[in-house]
């Protein structure tokens, strides 16, 4: 963490800028307001310590200033007793908290890891990644699972780039929070996005941030996900749909462990480790052409290939109890158990859409099932067992009988059309390339 630290008595920013370092804490100091908007024009910073009354330019011309420049930097603002009133404007000017000197410094130090953590997932949810942690259990007994769960064991504790491969569905996130829940840097953030639901024209922004004005709408500086994933990990998932002018950017991150942001000037450090899934055939994309083959070897320095449930037969049981739990506990639903006949046909049947596709295929049971246990004919699974079925097929064989049923069929087929292109597939239904992943997810396809 770097906090800027501007107040004009330098025994009290030099006894802050002591304290921060005992905390772990970067500190850059300045003497007054003019001198804190220079270095704020030429770092970043993740918060500011802001005294009030200063010489040269206060601290609440230095707050008005930062507002109006697009810095988003949150501020603990620190004042005299006397001062209040002005540390109450200062709040409403957009400080995110103050302090009245003298204070204790132990609330300092909370005060500024509470705003920056603020701050940290508002950018977060502005961004539209993955923060929750609603799956990150692994579950099965049967040796894939457990060669996998060694795997994992063993990659955790380094810091190594890890790819991880497998058909959608299968649980790569799962995965990758698996590895971060277990590495060293656990209590960090873990950032999850998804490359192929955002549009190429806006991937290098998300993942590296932007200066203000730096392009058309970019009103405010704005850090990427490298950035807000700090020491912790950067899941990048479909890394597969990274267009190649980006590939490159990727890679000099990479190899220089720095990078900068759009519109930017200065090389940011960055401490994150980068774990990345695909669902695609990597090595044969590196091929064609159609993926870097250097960015690949970077990415591959351990590889994880999660198998299909179909390959894992052996976990179903505990995959379905797992899932029926979560699905009581999340809906409030009466707990139900599974039929030994459903038990044999979940055994029997194919999984195109793997282990998402078992947990929808439950959840839809237990919202028909008339009884306290799941019945066979609930699942409703007219697919031939074990045989490989396409999405067109599978929504022909699928009658649909409700909205959710008309929507899946028609995605099933417009995939189908247009093999599985997801841009074609989505202007057909006119619909966004990110609702078409959303929904692809959805219904296990």
């Amino acid at each position: 963490m770097r906090v800027l630290i501007i107040d004009d008595e330098k025994n009290i920013r030099e006894s802050i800028a002591r304290l921060f370092e005992l905390e772990g804490i970067d500190s850059t100091l300045a003497a007054h307001g003019r001198k804190g908007a220079e270095a704020l024009a030429e770092e970043s910073f993740d918060a500011v310590v802001l005294d009030l009354k200063m010489p040269v330019m206060d601290g609440q011309a230095l707050l008005e200033w930062m507002r109006s420049e697009g810095l988003r930097t949150p501020v603990v603002m620190i004042s005299a007793l006397g001062d209040v009133n002005d540390a109450v404007k200062a709040l409403k000017s957009g400080a995110n908290d103050y302090l009245i000197k003298p204070f204790d410094p132990t609330e300092l130090i909370l005060k500024v890891r509470a705003v920056v953590e603020r701050r940290r997932l508002e950018d977060l949810v502005e961004a539209g990644v993955r923060t929750d942690t609603t799956e990150t259990e692994l579950v099965g007994d049967g040796p894939s699972a457990r060669a996998l769960a060694r795997l994992i064991a063993k990659v955790a504790p380094g810091d190594a780039t890890v790819l991880i491969t497998g058909e959608s569905g299968t649980g790569k996130e799962v995965v990758a929070r698996e590895i971060h829940r277990r590495s060293a840097n656990a209590a960090e953030p873990f950032v999850a996005v998804n490359i192929g639901a955002i549009h190429e024209t806006l991937v290098e922004s998300e993942l590296f941030g932007h200066e203000r004005g730096s392009f058309t709408g970019a009103d405010a500086r704005k850090p990427g996900l490298f950035e807000l994933a700090e020491r912790g990990t950067l899941f990048l998932d479909e890394i597969g749909e990274m267009p190649l002018p980006l590939q490159v950017k990727l890679l000099r991150v990479l190899q220089e462990r720095k990078m900068r942001r759009v519109g930017g000037v200065r090389d940011i450090p960055i401490a994150a480790r980068i774990i990345s899934a695909t669902n695609r055939d990597i090595d044969a994309e590196v091929r064609d052409g159609a993926f870097r083959e250097d960015l690949y070897y970077r990415l591959n320095v351990v590889r994880i290939t999660v198998p299909p449930l179909r390959e894992r037969r052996e976990d179903i049981p505990l995959l379905a109890g797992h899932f029926l739990e979560k699905i009581h506990t999340r809906t409030g639903r009466p707990l139900k158990s599974l039929d030994p006949d459903a038990l044999e046909a979940l055994r029997n049947y194919s999984f195109p859409g793997n282990i998402r596709e078992l947990q929808n295929l439950l959840e839809r049971a237990t919202i028909i099932s008339e009884d306290s246990r799941i019945m066979a004919a609930d699942l409703d699974l007219k697919r031939s067992a074990g045989a490989a079925v396409t999405p067109a097929a599978a929504a022909e064989t699928e009658a649909p009988t409700t909205m959710a049923g008309v929507e899946r069929d028609a995605l099933a087929r417009a995939l189908e059309k247009w093999s599985g292109n997801r841009t074609r597939a989505a202007a057909e239904l006119g619909i966004s390339r990110r609702t078409i992943i959303y929904k692809i997810k959805q219904f296990g396809l």
